[in-house]
């Protein structure tokens, strides 16, 4: 009966130690006192002479270059291009109802990013159906009561050189994804703080611009 009843009291702790860093860890997630807002998220081309950023990219898995030389309009060279997204950020506050306003140490420094894409058909095997998600680094701050555009790279050269874009160098078939791209930093004070976007992309051996 005392064996029963220590390993009971032993059981009984380890569930409110567990407890207790769970509910710390939902706190630290939601210690900031400002969230961060995407205001666009814009996405261009790479290669080409069309550099125009808009909210859906067409991405080209291949370019054909006519110049410099050797590369000519009788023989170009194809080319493989990485393509780059752009996201304008501001901060907000959570409790809309404070007479307190923001200060510096509500400052957001923005540091990595991750890219992941997906399909609405739900065909979202990484190498087979979608290209693999990746992170990257990508440095701004955000302050208070003013907006940040931070530029980052949304589809690698790597990616078109992989399955499943690869496979769209030489066939007229087109993959449509809904592209998450997520921003991480913290404050002055250490609270992670985070916001996801999502962006149209399709895949293709589009015309060359």
């Amino acid at each position: 009966m005392i064996t029963m009843r220590i390993v009971k009291q032993i059981a009984g702790v380890a569930l409110l130690v567990g407890a207790t860093v769970s509910c710390g860890d939902v706190a630290r997630e939601g210690q900031s006192p400002m969230y961060l807002v995407i205001n666009n998220l814009e996405a261009r081309r790479g290669g080409g002479s069309n550099t125009t950023s808009a909210n859906i990219l067409l991405s080209d898995v291949v370019t054909n270059v006519t110049s410099p030389a050797p590369c000519t309009p009788q023989t170009p060279c194809p080319t493989i291009f990485n393509d780059f997204g752009s996201a304008t950020l501001s901060l907000a506050m959570k409790d809309v109802t404070s007479v307190v306003g923001p200060t510096s140490n509500n400052t957001v420094t923005l540091s990595r990013y991750r890219v992941a894409y997906r399909r609405a058909d739900g065909r979202n095997t990484p190498g087979v159906d979608v290209p693999f998600p990746f992170d990257g680094a990508a440095t701004v701050t955000v302050n208070p009561g003013s907006t940040a555009v931070v530029g980052f790279e949304i589809v690698r050269h790597v990616a078109k050189q992989e399955s499943p874009l690869a496979q769209l160098q030489n066939n007229p078939g087109v993959i449509t994804t809904i592209t998450e791209v997520t921003s991480y930093g913290t404050d002055r004070v250490g609270n992670d703080i985070s916001v996801t976007g999502s962006i149209q992309i399709d895949f293709g051996n589009f015309g060359d611009q």
